[in-house]
């Protein structure tokens, strides 16, 4: 039987422990890099919408699922109707998974077409998560006396839209070329909320866009009391809670044109993600997407959500990646059509 000296049993269980103890920190480099970190949850709007009512949800809970428990801080950077925060993300924020971006869904369709003023490529942020597939709509308020996308082929509407090169400008445009709605388009609002305000003034008629789940999360009055009307959903299919109202695809008349609305709601999939930046390494990548899909199934978020009145049907990261990918990569004759239609340069 073999023996040991009290100074070899020692040494022999220092050792032993000391190998243990630099299994188990090699074990998680994650939660070692993480761990007393804070990661910044980038917000490209002002408070107060559904994008920031969203992320801040998010950032309450998702960090009790990232290895090593980081706190995530929301910080709000809204300008160029979301290219300001995009270009933040691509260019400047560390890259080594400290920032998160609630990105504004028309990213990559920007991108596409163009993007005047983009820095980013949406194929290189690294998609984490998506929390809603709901539709985008185009609305009426309740004193222009529009009801369906019907009237608006035989009435003038005048839509307020934040920005200029936008879903709200880009909508209502190729449903005037294509479809002969009478849309005009008040653009340059600095976000959604002044065109709200705009419409209980009097000064439009109807809003651009906005998405399905952020009015029933921001202004559930409006709907009860059925103050603004639902003309038409921008979607690759109809929404169960709106089976009456027609797609923008639904409504083009040729198979060109309907490659164009169907460009134009490929984003749809993904209407409130979240991206962090290029360079991010796999597993850090990976521990964001899992705490993410995590935070979904929380039963303290999903509570929490369902008290916000907040529509969540969620989808993976790898998924969000794959559509962002499939807009970025739209074939050249669909965007140029799209192109003329827009009148982009």
């Amino acid at each position: 039987m073999r023996t040991f000296t009290g100074g070899t049993f020692v040494a022999v269980t220092f050792l032993a422990l000391t190998g243990l103890a630099s299994s188990t920190v090699a074990a998680d480099p994650v939660a070692d890099f993480y761990r007393g970190k804070s990661i910044s949850m980038v917000i490209a709007t002002a408070p107060g919408g559904d994008y920031d009512l969203r992320a801040r949800l998010i950032s309450r809970h998702m960090g009790r699922h990232i290895p090593g428990n980081p706190t995530i801080v929301p910080r709000n950077m809204p300008g160029g109707v979301g290219i300001q925060a995009a270009n933040y993300m691509a260019t400047v924020a560390a890259q080594d998974g400290t920032a998160l971006h609630a990105i504004m869904q028309s990213m990559s369709t920007h991108q596409a077409l163009g993007g005047a003023g983009a820095e980013y490529d949406t194929r290189k942020f690294f998609w984490i998560g998506n929390t809603t597939d709901t539709p985008n709509v185009i609305n009426s308020w309740h004193t222009t006396g529009i009801r369906t996308i019907q009237d608006v082929m035989t009435r003038e509407l005048v839509v307020g839209a934040p920005g200029q090169a936008t879903n709200s400008v880009y909508y209502p445009k190729a449903l005037n070329d294509l479809v002969g709605t009478k849309f005009k388009i008040v653009s340059g609002y600095p976000g959604g909320n002044p065109v709200n305000l705009a419409m209980e003034r009097g000064e439009v008629g109807g809003r651009g866009s906005n998405s399905w789940a952020s009015w029933k999360a921001t202004k559930p009055d409006w709907l009860r009391e059925k103050k603004i009307f639902i003309l038409v959903q921008i979607a690759l299919k109809r929404n169960p809670e709106l089976p009456d109202v027609p797609t923008m695809i639904e409504l083009a008349k040729t198979d060109e044109d309907k490659a164009v609305m169907r460009f134009l709601s490929a984003d749809i999939p993904v209407s409130r993600a979240y991206v962090t930046t290029p360079g991010v390494p796999a597993d850090r990548v990976n521990a964001l997407r899992r705490a993410f899909d995590a935070t979904m199934k929380d039963p303290q978020f999903i509570a929490e959500a369902a008290k916000l009145n907040m529509d969540m049907s969620p989808s993976t990261g790898e998924e969000a990646q794959k559509f962002a990918e499939s807009i970025a990569n739209t074939p050249s004759q669909i965007l140029a059509r799209a192109k003329t239609i827009l009148d982009i340069k």
